[in-house]
């Protein structure tokens, strides 16, 4: 989950580790705690696969490098301007791939999917064309509908006696409802809105 978070994120912006870590907080929600110890191996194992790499960003990229007249100077001035730079503080400042971002892809689409991923996914909905949109919301539909039938059942099979035990599936039965109403009607709009996939996609395809 943090490697979609950390591309998706970056499929924004490119940012250095503190700011990537104030988003993934954003993204995972207030009671995640994604600490640098996890983030900045994630994001070496990205490296490696070359799906980030460390760009220039920014007001700390490097300013236009003037014509030397020589092919030496030409030379040193264009490896130059390839090192790496650094955000604030001499940080690392990363960014998305060609290759990242078929990884993004490649992570969206995937069928496992349970609350805390499927929420995930739909915070980077703008990343996906409308069929993908469309594939994850109808899985996590039937997903939903599976556990509405078998709350039921077990509602049905289960000694009443005790009133907060009730209480909780009930809580669980309506809560799921609402879900499936939910996503019923982002399907709606997904389906009858012309206009959303350019809203939902912020204009990117």
């Amino acid at each position: 989950m943090i490697e979609l978070a950390i591309l998706g994120i970056l499929k924004e912006s490119n940012l250095h580790g503190y700011e990537l870590k104030k988003h993934l907080r954003k993204v995972l929600g207030p009671l995640s705690n994604v600490s640098f110890g996890s983030l900045y191996p994630a994001l070496a194992r990205l490296e490696r696969e070359g799906a980030v790499t460390i760009v220039e960003s920014g007001p700390d990229a490097a300013p236009p490098m003037p014509m030397t007249g020589s092919l030496t100077g030409e030379a040193a001035a264009f490896r130059s301007r390839r090192r790496p730079t650094r955000g604030p503080r001499n940080r690392k400042v990363y960014g998305i791939t060609p290759a990242g971002e078929t990884r993004l892809v490649e992570l969206m689409a995937d069928p496992a999917d349970d609350e805390r991923s499927f929420g995930m996914k739909l915070a980077f909905f703008r990343w996906c064309d409308r069929p993908t949109r469309l594939r994850l919301l109808e899985r996590r539909r039937a997903s939903l509908l599976d556990r509405l039938e078998e709350t039921r059942k077990a509602v049905a099979a289960r000694d009443q006696d005790d009133p907060y035990v009730r209480a909780l599936m009930e809580h669980d039965t309506e809560s799921t409802m609402n879900d499936i109403a939910w996503i019923g009607r982002l399907i709606a709009r997904e389906t009858g809105d012309e206009g959303l996939d350019k809203e939902t996609t912020g204009g990117h395809r």
